[in-house]
């Protein structure tokens, strides 16, 4: 009679199998990258199909999915308009003063709220922005424009 018995038997023999499977599928993935540059290995799959997403940007959340697509929606559904290039007041009318004392002017370039209008929708070049900022400033300090939308 044998010392082993047979579950244990049966044990043994379930590692060796185990073991021999392990092996075989290393020597079959060092063949694998032997015969396939890294570089041409196709990569797995990401959350939207396409190879390689995971790697480039991470897996998405499913809220955060939705969110770009309704950006890209929101994007797709604006039609351009034309919009007609503005131009600065001050460099096309030289005459045009552009002083503190003048508040009907600096009036034009306050907001509603008090606030000095940016470039982009006034349409003053750099210079007599940062000019009339200063001009609009000069007349708030002698009370000719007012600093809060309460005061207009």
């Amino acid at each position: 009679m044998s010392d082993v018995s047979a579950p244990a038997r049966r044990d043994k023999e379930k590692d060796r199998d185990r073991d021999r499977d392990r092996e075989r599928e290393r020597e079959r993935e060092r063949e694998s990258s032997a015969r396939a540059p890294v570089g041409d290995r196709p990569r797995p799959a990401g959350p939207r199909g396409r190879p390689g997403d995971d790697e480039r940007r991470g897996a998405w959340s499913v809220k955060a999915r939705l969110r770009a697509r309704a950006r890209k929606k929101a994007r797709k559904g604006k039609k351009q308009m034309f919009q007609r290039r503005k131009v600065c007041r001050f460099c096309a009318d030289k005459k045009l003063l552009l002083d503190y004392k003048e508040p009907k002017t600096l009036r034009l370039f306050v907001s509603e709220t008090g606030k000095v209008t940016p470039r982009r929708i006034s349409g003053t070049c750099a210079k007599h922005q940062r000019k009339l900022a200063l001009q609009i400033k000069r007349a708030r300090q002698i009370a000719l424009l007012p600093y809060a939308p309460k005061h207009i």
